[in-house]
């Protein structure tokens, strides 16, 4: 239907689909309903309410997102719409649906400008350090609180810097020649705002001394949380983006080679089928008849051997494309790397899970996990448990909005393989009466670190416990003390017949060497039981004689 509505209109020459993302922060996972009218206001907002669109929730990142894909021709009209000014539409209908719906609030105007930008989105998609990024986290300060032209220049040159004049503005440069505007650094930095500080320019000496300190490393990647070191790591990285061109034209050739083969077996083939027509098969119709249907067959074949060329090559370049650091880390640990998890992990960007999560006190171990269906770029595993998604970011397991008990009671037996019998839940009441609940229904060894939430775990065990053994003491009492520190042979069992059927049991007979053991307290309270029985019988009998005589 989309595509036959696209074909109506013949003069539109651009992309007839708008393509959007609507990200939510990390841990708010709104309702059905919620994501539903929130879409909907969004396509209205931008005047594509009656148009026809695709929407799919994602839950396969970090953040909880909608892929929405509008056909940009009106279903009747035919007439293609382009919103105006769609960034600043968007940025105005994000601030009321965040108030009406009660979402956290975020900036949606961005504050960079076109050079500053790029670096961080750079740093964000690549993990490789840029410059800009690199001398505002390691010597902006000192830079800032120079007084003169020369402390400044000599602060760019303990740093492996030069500050230049370029056109109208400065630039500044590290040793490999890599620029970067100085106003892009910070404001203040700018020609007009030094010159007001120090006068008008003065250039830096021709001559200048090697960097004392540190310098700028171009392609270095983000320096990582907690100093993780990832040199041996990255020099991987590098060896793998060196050795792809050579690998993608190695398989290419392969693949060549072995599409020329099939190709020239097809045409053998083909050439012995035309000479078994020639010399077996009598009539000029019948051999023109099978020529063709030859023919057929063979360019069958051909297109058959093509097409399947076009997919190995196409498969070999995804293989073989170039990757950036973070998508590299992101390849080597779903192949099971873990320094690769620790690396995305340890990433600026990388944030904790929140919303309904679990966590332990104990010291995180590795244990059997689920079966892993993603992981992201800041190191958060997903694993699938039944319709349920588990994430598990190293430090908290979080489940999904829509798990049920199956998929709260695997995160359950995660955690304490994880972390140990002590386990914190947070989240909403509803996702810790789940938890609850499954963990008294599979009895699981744990204990909660709130109070609260052990007191009603204690509660609810006591009535599951009460419903499948009505009257039963709670389990773990301590036994009478003439039971204590031993155990029962079934000979010490009493046994229980019914009296006045047709005979009373046999008693198995015993081997020689075996000797009955002394009779139990319950078989000496039935023995007395039944000889005060027989007593009042006799009586009675004995009283019915004498009123007899």
């Amino acid at each position: 239907m989309v595509l036959a509505t696209q074909h109506t209109n013949t003069r539109a020459k651009g992309d007839k689909t708008y393509h959007l993302i609507v990200s939510f922060r990390a841990g708010e996972k709104p309702s059905a309903d919620t994501l539903r009218a929130i879409e909907e206001r969004i396509c209205a907002g931008l005047g594509y309410g009656e148009h026809q669109r695709v929407s799919a929730v994602h839950n396969d990142t970090d953040n909880l997102h909608i892929h929405i894909a509008i056909n940009k021709i009106h279903p009747t009209r035919n007439t293609m719409h382009e919103p105006y000014y769609s960034h600043q539409a968007l940025a105005e209908l994000c601030t009321t649906l965040e108030r009406d719906y009660g979402l956290e609030r975020d900036n949606h105007e961005s504050h960079r400008r076109g050079a500053e930008g790029r670096a961080a989105d750079m740093e964000r998609h690549s993990g490789q350090e840029s410059l800009s990024g690199w001398i505002k986290r390691e010597c902006l300060a000192e830079i800032k609180i120079a007084a003169s032209w020369a402390e400044l220049h000599q602060v760019m040159r303990d740093n492996g810097l030069t500050l230049r004049a370029r056109g109208n503005g400065l630039v500044i440069e590290d040793g490999d020649g890599t620029t970067v505007k100085a106003s892009t650094v910070a404001r203040d930095l700018s020609k007009s705002a030094l010159e007001k500080r120090f006068g008008v320019f003065k250039a830096s000496p021709e001559h200048q001394a090697a960097p004392t300190r540190r310098g700028y490393q171009k392609g270095q990647p983000m320096r990582l949380r907690g100093g993780l070191n990832t040199t041996e790591l990255y020099a991987r990285y590098k060896g793998a983006q060196q050795g792809l061109t050579a690998g993608r034209a190695e398989a290419l050739a392969e693949a060549k080679r072995q599409k020329d083969k099939a190709v020239e077996n097809a045409k053998k083939a083909a050439t012995m089928r035309r000479v078994a027509i020639k010399h077996l098969t009598d009539g000029r119709l019948t051999k023109r008849l099978l020529y063709g249907q030859a023919s057929a067959a063979l360019r069958a074949d051909l297109a058959a051997i093509h097409e399947r060329y076009n997919q190995e090559r196409a498969a070999i370049y995804l293989a073989h494309s170039r990757r950036t650091w973070a998508d590299w880390l992101k390849q080597q640990a779903m192949a099971g790397d873990g320094q690769a998890i620790d690396a995305l992990r340890a990433r600026e960007a990388a944030q904790g899970l929140k919303g309904d999560t679990l966590q332990g006190e104990g010291v995180v171990k590795a244990g059997r996990a689920l079966v892993i269906d993603n992981i992201t770029k800041k190191g958060t595993i997903i694993y699938r448990a039944g319709s349920s998604a588990v994430r598990d970011d190293g430090e908290r397991l979080a489940v999904s909005s829509e798990a049920d008990r199956a998929g709260v009671l695997a995160a359950l037996r995660m955690a304490m393989e994880r972390y140990g019998e002590r386990i914190t839940v947070s989240g909403s009441v509803a996702f810790k009466a789940t938890a609850i609940q499954a963990a008294v229904d599979a009895r699981l060894p744990i204990v909660f670190t709130d109070p609260i939430l052990e007191r009603r775990r204690l509660v609810e065990a006591a009535k599951a416990q009460a419903r499948v053994r009505p009257g039963a003491p709670p389990v773990g009492r301590q036994p009478p003390s003439h039971r204590r520190h031993g155990l029962r042979t079934l000979g010490q069992l009493g046994g229980l017949y019914i009296e006045g059927g047709s005979q009373r049991p046999t008693q198995a007979p015993m081997p020689a060497k075996v000797r009955p053991s002394a009779p139990s307290e319950l078989a000496q309270r039935e023995a007395r039981l039944r000889a005060q029985m027989e007593a009042k019988r006799a009586k009675r009998q004995e009283n019915g004689k004498v009123r007899g005589r």
